[in-house]
């Protein structure tokens, strides 16, 4: 899908503020970052806690038992989920610990803690970070990944995520990893295009 924003603007006014920066830029064209689509948000930070610290492919094996348990539906409703008892969402090979995140999200589904795509769209990442993060299980990573790749907001900088201080380190030419705090002083600077940044360092890694 399609940015909701200029992106080739965002990397040349990047290219401009930051040097080091512009040759990443350089080196990873004509590539570009996409969106996906949303959809329902409970349905994918379901997904998205049951690929958490998981191979793809292990996860993906994981998401599909799962989904087998509901034969009935493309996915099970947060009322589902609550419903089944969690040896039976355990037997497709959900932790302990993700079976409690996936019944929590629900819960707070069903309450209106996590809100609608619609409701999403309308809110400030900060708004969006606190309201989701009260889900057990559902981390600031987690949430900033929708932020960047299903909502398409331009500015948000992932500080723990390793892919993007990894990406840093290359980019710059630099000994050890920078610190998350290190990365949110630096990247000040690529304001009001932080997420774009980031898609570039995580290119870094690739490349």
């Amino acid at each position: 899908m399609s940015l909701p924003y200029d992106f080739d603007a965002a990397s040349a006014t990047l290219a401009q503020t930051d040097p080091e920066l512009a040759r990443l830029i350089d080196q990873v064209k004509p590539l570009r970052l996409e969106t996906r689509a949303l959809g329902n948000p409970f349905v994918q930070l379901v997904r998205s806690i049951t690929y958490q610290q998981l191979s793809t492919k292990a996860a993906g094996t994981i998401h599909g038992r799962m989904l087998a348990l509901f034969p009935d539906s493309d996915h099970p409703s947060p009322e589902q989920i609550l419903e089944t008892p969690d040896e039976t969402l355990r037997s497709a090979g959900l932790s302990r610990a993700k079976t409690r995140a996936i019944k929590d999200l629900a819960a707070k589904t069903v309450e209106g803690i996590v809100p609608t795509s619609e409701a999403l769209t309308t809110m400030d990442n900060a708004a969006i970070i606190d309201r989701l993060t009260q889900v057990w299980g559902v981390g600031q990573w987690t949430v900033e990944m929708l932020l960047i790749f299903y909502l398409g907001r331009p500015d948000v900088l992932p500080v723990a995520d390793l892919g993007v201080r990894k990406g840093f380190m290359i980019a710059y030419g630099l000994d050890d990893l920078p610190s998350p705090s290190e990365l949110r002083d630096y990247g000040i600077r690529w304001q009001p295009y932080r997420s774009v940044a980031s898609w570039y360092l995580w290119r870094a890694n690739d490349l």
